[in-house]
């Protein structure tokens, strides 16, 4: 290209030249002399010019994932409001992570946390705290619970009165909300990706975290300290539905990958469902990251409570 564009240059000058000196002669009063024919002599005693055209300058091609635009990061935090009344769900990154009775629990470990497997989940949000007697009068518009307060935590209601809840307010709010898996739950207790390996959410001190132990009464949501996360009450205060069928064998045959629980029972005289985190009238083995509990979806108590969960949309 570029000896192509020398010898173009050359033949500029060298017509310019030409056409000066027969300017010149013609003010002189010389013989005439046609350029054209000067120029054609010059051509036949110079190499043609081949292929001579203007190249458009193209950049490099850029590989896919160099021409993928990064997507802005997802917020830490989204808060909601319905009917005057907010709520905070709180960022859980995705990741790997292991499930059951690691060696945080100790002795502790019963044998339906075993065995301990690798789980790896989806990023999604999930509930600041307990889902409050305020969000679920102004939702469902009942009040079933014992312990009474606006920013106490639900409780005396059953696994069924949760999707009830849930369908409503997703009605409301246009969203998708839910109850967590099973394992969303723990990784989430656990505090996700900045886990620090406790045995309770978010201490190996359990008076700092959770209401628990003959307490009188459940109590007002995020007054102990949060886990890694910045989620509150994950041990103690009330125990909370998880979405997931219970079967105590489950964890030997569970995906590796989002597990959904296991296949809900045929018969629903025997189907249960998966109860985590311990309550305030708990003993501490019951407020372990790791432990399981069930009951039946129909029953209910003033120590059952839920927290909703939302997949990323």
């Amino acid at each position: 290209m570029k000896n192509i564009f020398d010898k173009f240059l050359t033949l500029t000058l060298c017509i310019l030249v030409i056409v000066s000196i027969i300017t010149a002669l013609r003010k002189n009063n010389r013989p005439e002399i046609k350029y054209e024919d000067i120029v054609s002599s010059y051509l036949k005693e110079t190499e043609p010019i081949e292929d001579f055209r203007f190249y458009e300058h193209t950049p490099d091609v850029q590989t896919e994932q160099e021409e993928q635009i990064k997507e802005e990061p997802l917020p830490k935090e989204k808060t909601f409001t319905v009917k005057g009344v907010s709520f905070t769900m709180i960022l859980v990154e995705g990741g790997t992570f292991q499930m059951g009775a690691t060696s945080a629990q100790g002795s502790n470990g019963s044998c339906n946390e075993r065995p301990v497997h690798n789980v790896t989940l989806s990023t999604y949000y999930i509930g600041k705290t307990e889902v409050t007697q305020a969000l679920w009068k102004v939702v469902i518009d009942s009040d079933p619970f014992i312990h009474k307060g606006n920013n106490r935590p639900v409780d005396n209601i059953c696994w069924n009165d949760c999707q009830s809840f849930i369908s409503m307010l997703n009605d409301l709010t246009g969203k998708v909300f839910r109850l967590p898996t099973e394992a969303e739950w723990e990784y989430a207790a656990r505090g996700g990706q900045k886990s620090k390996g406790y045995k309770y959410s978010g201490s190996n001190t359990l008076e700092d975290v959770a209401w628990y132990n003959d307490e009188d009464c459940t109590h007002k949501v995020a007054t102990k300290r949060p886990n890694e996360l910045g989620i509150y009450d994950m041990s103690g205060n009330v125990s909370e539905w998880c979405n997931d069928s219970y079967d105590k064998d489950y964890y030997a045959s569970s995906p590796s990958n989002d597990p959904q629980g296991p296949t809900p029972h045929k018969d629903p005289m025997f189907e249960s469902k998966v109860v985590r985190g311990g309550a305030y009238r708990s003993f501490a083995y019951d407020c372990r990251v790791s432990c399981r509990d069930h009951w039946s979806p129909s029953f209910f108590n003033s120590r059952l409570g839920l927290r909703i969960a939302l997949s990323i949309e």
